[in-house]
């Protein structure tokens, strides 16, 4: 929510010059896996940003990206599910990470053999189970009917077929990359 990666990095290597200028500033811009994530990547190594349309926090669709990098693609989660996409609508309870799954999927079906998922900055408590949803996963209630959980409903979820999901994600590789240590 201050600055991103690359303007700190600007910032110090002027500062840096102007009290040392003989120094040579090499700046690599960092992300938590948040905001800027993909933008780090690309700084750092050649790939391109593919931008497309996939359902926001609230489902409605947003503006998203992902970073591609031959057969590898960094999904950022806050393009799809982040805190700015909600403003002051902040409800855990009805938010999804449906979005996320959409990047995974198009990227998949773009070719990639692996993916990186970016997992800071989320605006969501779903536990993925909405990304899941978005690469085929059915979840049911006790009454047999499907339905997408968010993290109001997932005490909703009587049962679960990821057939498809495991057929999809079948010798690909996720990574799951994150700045905290979680004890789940």
């Amino acid at each position: 929510g201050s600055l991103s990666s690359a303007q700190i990095c600007e910032i110090v290597s002027q500062e840096a010059q102007r009290f040392f200028p003989a120094c040579e500033v090499a700046g690599i811009p960092v992300a938590d896996g948040g905001e800027g994530t993909v933008d780090c990547f690309l700084a750092c190594l050649s790939g391109e940003k593919v931008k497309t349309t996939v359902g926001g926090p609230y489902f409605a669709p947003v503006d998203a990206f992902y970073g591609r990098f031959g057969d590898t693609a960094v999904i950022e989660m806050a393009t799809a599910a982040g805190l700015p996409l909600v403003g002051e609508q902040k409800n855990p309870a009805k938010t999804t990470t449906y979005g996320v799954g959409e990047l995974m999927k198009l990227a998949l079906e773009a070719g990639a053999k692996h993916l990186i998922l970016a997992l800071g900055g989320s605006a969501t408590n779903d536990g993925g189970c909405g990304a899941a949803a978005a690469m085929g996963t059915k979840f049911f209630d006790a009454n047999g009917a499907a339905f997408v959980p968010t993290g109001e409903t997932l005490t909703r979820i009587a049962g679960i077929d990821n057939a498809e999901t495991e057929q999809r994600r079948a010798g690909i590789t996720v990574t799951a990359m994150c700045d905290i240590d979680n004890p789940m």
